[in-house]
């Protein structure tokens, strides 16, 4: 300990040059990432003793009506809160001095996550949907929806924040994006991760920059989403169409892009520990639709998303009061507030695969359960191909 009673904090030398130190750094990144492990599966216990503490008090306020307990729940989640808060700021600090002794690139990087994280603060805010809203709300605005609620007059106004995030916060790399077919349907099949559906948001964004003709990509919402506030009618107005089978054939049989997340919530909601690890892809159902519908499968690998919001633990309790399957824990959700619902500025990268064509079983190998569950694991596999191959180029999860 040093005369202020403080550890000793050895600054990390971060270094970029690729060609004469890349050895380095991949062994820099190694023990950066197991310290880091570390120390989340530590505050990963403490959090889940507090939560489950705090459940405890919920429910005995609950059975026995009494205020005094409302009090207790107050207290420790002010008390978690300013525990999280410190370590948060002890990080920065340490960030900004490593930033001021390291190179010109590494400061130049650092501060433009920076201002990037200061811009997505003012677009989470309430008072910037507020804007917006009253800005559609006017006389003059006329909404022109499709069937499934899209508006492209709103799509066009929040385009910028999407390519904000695609470009800018998530630095978005795309590959393969020429698997797409120039016109008619397909079913875009995708690994889902990251809490809250970003993914699909920057699929759309991905098909939309990318792609030199397609911009009808159409996402498959799971229902939960629809009970957050402003997420259900965003959703809807951006392109994204609750999930459910009659849904997706109808877009296909429109000749539409839709993209579809097997996984569902059992993706998004993977604990960090299991991140990018596919979970089951349910029943095989994107196979009978593409077998119906007679639409060839796009499989895509996504990373980069799996830590945005890193989950910790999961609250059940204190979810059924709001409809939703669970309340993620993360490092800064919900200690810090709306600050915590702001996602890491990872760096993203997203394969498309070539197509699949399921045709040659014909119509009849619908009713093949057997079948079906095969040609699922194979598209399981063949993502899960694509997201390892993406890893294996990935040096760090913000650098890319």
């Amino acid at each position: 300990m040093n005369s202020n009673n403080r550890p000793n904090v050895v600054p990390l030398k971060f270094s970029f040059d690729e060609k004469s130190h890349a050895e380095n750094d991949r062994q820099l990144f190694k023990d950066l990432a197991g310290r880091i492990e570390i120390r989340l599966d530590k505050l990963e216990r403490e959090l889940m003793e507090s939560i489950q503490m705090l459940e405890s008090d919920i429910q005995k306020a609950v059975k026995s009506k009494k205020h005094g307990d409302e009090t207790l729940v107050k207290q420790d989640l002010h008390q978690l809160n300013h525990i999280l808060e410190s370590r948060l700021q002890k990080t920065l600090k340490l960030l900004s001095r490593e930033a001021a002794s390291g190179s010109r690139e590494q400061s130049e990087t650092i501060e433009g996550i920076r201002k990037a994280s200061s811009h997505l603060i003012k677009l989470l805010s309430f008072d910037f949907y507020k804007t917006v809203l009253d800005r559609l709300g006017n006389a003059e605005y006329t909404e022109e929806v499709d069937p499934f609620g899209m508006d492209k007059r709103l799509l066009e106004k929040i385009k910028p924040i999407l390519d904000f995030l695609y470009y800018k916060y998530w630095r978005v790399t795309t590959t393969g994006i020429e698997n797409i077919p120039n016109e008619g349907r397909a079913l875009i099949v995708a690994n889902h991760s990251g809490t809250v559906p970003y993914d699909g948001a920057m699929i759309k964004a991905a098909i939309m920059n990318e792609h030199p003709k397609r911009k009808d990509a159409r996402f498959l919402v799971e229902n939960f989403v629809y009970h957050m506030p402003f997420m259900g009618n965003l959703m809807y107005r951006i392109g994204g169409v609750r999930a459910c089978p009659e849904n997706a054939e109808l877009l296909l049989n429109s000749e539409h892009l839709v993209v579809v997340f097997p996984e569902g919530v059992k993706g998004i909601g993977k604990f960090f520990n299991q991140r990018y690890k596919l979970q089951r892809f349910g029943r095989g159902g994107f196979i009978k639709l593409c077998m119906k519908t007679k639409s060839p499968l796009i499989p895509v690998g996504v990373t980069g998303a799996e830590e945005i919001h890193p989950i910790i633990f999961k609250s059940n309790i204190l979810a059924k009061t709001i409809g939703l399957p669970y309340i993620p824990i993360t490092p800064t959700f919900p200690f810090l507030g709306l600050l915590g619902c702001i996602p890491f500025p990872t760096k993203w990268a997203m394969h498309f695969g070539k197509p699949i064509s399921f045709e040659r079983h014909g119509i009849k190998a619908i009713d093949d359960e057997l079948l079906i569950h095969k040609l699922s694991e194979q598209v399981r596999s063949e993502i899960q191909n694509i997201i390892i191959d993406l890893l294996k180029k990935r040096r760090s999860v913000f650098m890319g």
